[in-house]
């Protein structure tokens, strides 16, 4: 692409299988003087196996600033840059947007090359039929954040994808089964595009075991959809006073807690209506 313009270039490469790239990706990287890259040795493979020669610059979550302003000093120059992260999309979970950030606060152009995403690509085979998603990525590593930021998601109508690693896949899992409603399906996309590429669909409940049956299925980089929540039954004039009555005095998830144990009403449904009545 010899009439390509100075810009940055925000270039999605593939998440496992070396041939997801579009023909646009290839042309660009062939064309750009430098690579922003997560890591060099990892963007290396991928150049050297379609035969590009592009110099290479580390940028991750480490370096990002000092990178970024690196960029912005050859943008200037009138180079011609890309940006990769080791899988999908720049931005996603992934380092990239502080640095689309700096080089836009200097007024130079970004242009979108558009390609895999992992979150996208399990959405698209796993058959969960809700009008809308919430893409939460990875959750914090410690059980209290990890339950936390789950109970807050718990009443969003959309089914939920989240990122996780191998090491911490089984603590999770449990977390979603402690905090949600077990009736909920769960989708297990694991190794995407990948030799050991594996999509499993179950309800939520029957997801430790699942995982507990074969340790083969603990392996590999998650993307975990969750369905949305069913739809909440009316609930009763006698368990909404009951739980008002609580919230006035306690925590959300005490107050939820004690209603369920009163008033018999599902525990799940209780703390998503207290959610809505502090938000009111």
């Amino acid at each position: 692409m010899p009439d390509m313009e100075s810009a940055l270039y925000v270039v999605g490469t593939p998440i496992g299988n070396l041939g997801d790239i579009t023909l646009r990706a290839l042309e660009t990287l062939r064309g750009v003087d430098l690579v922003a890259c997560e890591d060099t040795r990892h963007a290396r493979q991928l150049l050297d196996h379609h035969g590009i020669r592009a110099s290479t610059l580390a940028l991750h979550q480490h370096n990002e600033n000092e990178a970024a302003a690196k960029l912005v000093a050859q943008l200037a120059a009138g180079k011609r840059i890309a940006l990769i992260t080791d899988a999908g999309t720049p931005g996603v979970s992934d380092p990239g947007a502080r640095a689309v950030a700096a080089v836009r606060a200097a007024g130079f152009r970004v242009i979108p090359i558009p390609g895999p995403n992992a979150a996208i690509t399990a959405l698209s085979a796993a058959g969960l039929t809700d009008p809308r998603f919430l893409f939460v990525g990875f959750l914090p590593a410690k059980v209290g954040a990890r339950r936390t930021a789950i109970s807050a998601l718990a009443a969003v109508e959309a089914t939920l994808v989240f990122y996780e690693a191998p090491h911490r896949v089984r603590e999770t899992v449990t977390d979603l089964v402690e905090v949600l409603d077990g009736a909920r399906r769960i989708v297990f996309a694991r190794e995407l595009t990948k030799l050991f590429e594996q999509i499993a669909a179950m309800p939520l409940a029957e997801a430790p075991a699942w995982l507990a049956a074969d340790a083969n299925r603990e392996r590999g980089e998650f993307v975990l959809l969750v369905s949305a929540p069913p739809p909440r039954a009316g609930m009763d004039a006698e368990a909404e006073r009951v739980l008002a009555a609580l919230l006035a005095e306690l925590p959300v998830k005490q107050a939820a807690k004690l209603a369920a144990e009163i008033t018999g009403q599902p525990k799940n449904a209780l703390y998503a209506r207290a959610l809505e009545l502090k938000g009111d």
